[in-house]
């Protein structure tokens, strides 16, 4: 069973470094997109580009977080420490989520609205927040 036990955080490091190998593939980074002050019509980045460094580095220090919880649950360490691990871990995912929503407001809903296109974006970040809140969807009819 020990050995088992060791396995996985190996499979999980496995499974994130081949999520992240695909997450920061250069189609994510090069795609066909200009940034705003490029001004061309009906394209710009990502928000988050200009934090891109500072959220791999997060989600780097967040699997090493998670690496940590599967070893104090092989060693069979204190439920309470174990919980609290996890407090700080969720803490951690929320930090990326906050970075990433704050960047998307300032940046690409800023850009749908001088382009006239910012209802479909406040629509779509609404609905975003709920789903993280716990809150139903809304649905497309709003009366």
């Amino acid at each position: 069973m020990g050995e088992a036990l060791n396995r996985v955080p190996q499979e999980i490091a496995a499974m994130t470094t081949e999520k992240t190998a695909h997450a920061a593939a250069p189609s994510v980074v090069t795609a066909p997109v200009a940034p705003p002050s490029e001004g061309l019509p009906g394209t710009f980045r990502h928000s988050y580009s200009r934090d891109r460094a500072q959220l791999l580095r997060r989600l780097s220090r967040i699997e090493g977080q998670v690496r940590g919880i599967a070893r104090m649950i092989e060693r069979e360490e204190y439920c309470v420490d174990i919980l609290q691990q996890t407090s700080a871990l969720r803490a951690a995912v929320d930090a990326v989520s906050l970075l990433v929503l704050e960047d998307h407001v300032q940046g690409c809903i800023r850009t749908a609205a001088e382009r006239g296109e910012a209802e479909q974006y406040v629509d779509e970040i609404l609905d975003v927040v709920r789903r993280t809140l716990g809150r139903p969807v809304r649905s497309a009819s709003r009366g």
